[in-house]
């Protein structure tokens, strides 16, 4: 272990320092202002869950996913892997009182303790978007325009990336059509989902090691062929539920303005079984990196954990792939924002006149960093002119006499005399 080891985060953690959370505020506004924008409202929970719900969510499997443990009562608890069971729960418990349809959003840090890789870590913050208790297509709408409009906001534009959607209905009812019967679906979805992730022999191995006769890997493989939504008709012989939903999502999109970059894609699976219906990923335009965010509709969670049926559609959206996107078009925020004052004095006589005046800017909403010491000239203004600041004030015992101060203009390197009194109000 090297000399350095103990000032390093633990594996799959990170520290931001200032100019870090500078960035990550600039991410987290963006997610914020359009989330109300589209008229979502914000909650929050616990980051330490009950180790049973995810349980219910994912089976015993995802106890090698997370981070669990014992508390001192001998108590199942997990560190959150993610935001949906935790909503469902907060939902299941006031589903009488909630008015539906509800839209929630929430900025949460999420832990999974899992394989890292580019774009993956195993503490993550998520913007999670989900519309509970409608049926329509336009709670899907609604939260991709959402998300758009963040990607908007944060410089990127139809040019840097696409929405990729399609429908596991659609996939379910394909397989069936294509003599791939129901029982063989779960693993088909499974092994459909690695598929850009692996070569094609690896998902052939899979479903071999599914079950599948060689009838049925020929056709998911014909499926997986698949185009347009205009072939996929010609698969069934004409229209279909799944697929005229499908068709109805893209014209909405359209009225959105988002048709173009909303593209059909039946390799879109989302890997979890709770998606029931619409599944959607968004990736960057050259597929350099993971998806910057991915979801769809899901109908069973809140049953399954308990509440009474109720239909979803949701969205999660991490902060280390857009950050690594943003990063590489040069668009990331790289500084703080510059506070407006620093306020300086040349020895305690002057300290006193130094903290009016920086508590009669703070009340005018500017912010202001006073010196906590007096210190030299020289001192003061090499530290001031770092770039951190505005404008600078430097109180001496000629100020104080004059009852004038001069203000410094850093960025434009110009100065004015102002009255003490004046600006003391």
């Amino acid at each position: 272990m090297g000399n350095n080891a103990h000032f390093e985060p633990p594996r799959g953690m990170r520290d931001f320092y200032p100019e870090a959370v500078a960035a990550r505020n600039a991410l987290f506004d963006a997610w914020t202002q359009s989330s109300r924008l589209f008229g979502f409202s914000q909650y929050d929970a616990c980051v330490v869950e009950s180790l049973e719900l995810l349980k219910r969510k994912r089976g015993d499997e995802i106890v090698e996913q997370i981070y669990a443990f014992k508390d001192k009562s001998n108590r199942d608890l997990a560190l959150r892997p993610e935001m949906t069971p935790t909503l469902a729960r907060l939902i299941a418990a006031r589903q009488g009182q909630l008015a539906f349809p509800l839209k929630w959003f929430a900025i949460a840090q999420c832990f999974r303790y899992e394989r890292m890789s580019r774009g993956r870590k195993r503490e993550h913050y998520q913007w999670n978007l989900d519309v509970v208790g409608e049926t329509a297509l336009a709670a899907e709408v609604e939260v991709l325009a959402c998300a758009a409009h963040a990607l908007r906001e944060l410089g990127l534009g139809s040019g840097d990336y696409k929405i990729h959607i399609n429908s596991r209905a659609l996939l379910a009812d394909l397989l069936t059509h294509s003599g791939v019967a129901p029982a063989f679906h779960p693993a088909t979805f499974l092994a459909l989902d690695k598929r850009g992730k692996q070569e094609d022999a690896d998902t052939l191995r899979a479903l071999k090691a599914a079950a599948l006769d060689d009838n049925a890997i020929a056709a998911v493989f014909r499926i997986m062929g698949l185009q347009s939504l205009e072939e996929v008709r010609q698969l069934f012989g004409g229209e279909q539920p799944a697929l005229t939903a499908l068709q109805t999502l893209f014209q909405l999109l359209a009225e959105y303005g988002l048709g173009d970059i909303a593209w059909f894609d039946i390799g879109i699976v989302r890997g979890l079984d709770y998606y029931t219906g619409i599944v959607f990923e968004a990736f960057d335009a050259e597929r350099q990196f993971r998806a910057i965010f991915g979801g769809g509709r899901y109908d069973n969670l809140l049953s399954d954990l308990g509440g009474a049926p109720m239909t979803a559609v949701g969205l999660g959206f991490g902060d280390v792939v857009i950050a690594e996107l943003l990063a590489e078009k040069g668009r990331l925020v790289a500084q703080q924002t510059k506070l407006d004052y620093a306020i300086g004095y040349m020895d305690d006589s002057q300290r006193s006149a130094a903290l009016r005046l920086a508590q009669a800017i703070r009340r005018t909403g500017q912010s202001v960093d006073v010196a906590l010491h007096a210190e030299k000239p020289k001192q003061f203004f090499a530290r001031a002119g770092k770039g951190a600041f505005q404008k600078a004030i430097y109180v001496g015992p000629d100020d104080v006499a004059r009852g004038t101060v001069r203000i410094k203009n850093l960025d434009e390197r110009t100065e004015e005399e102002r009255s003490l009194t004046e600006l003391l109000g």
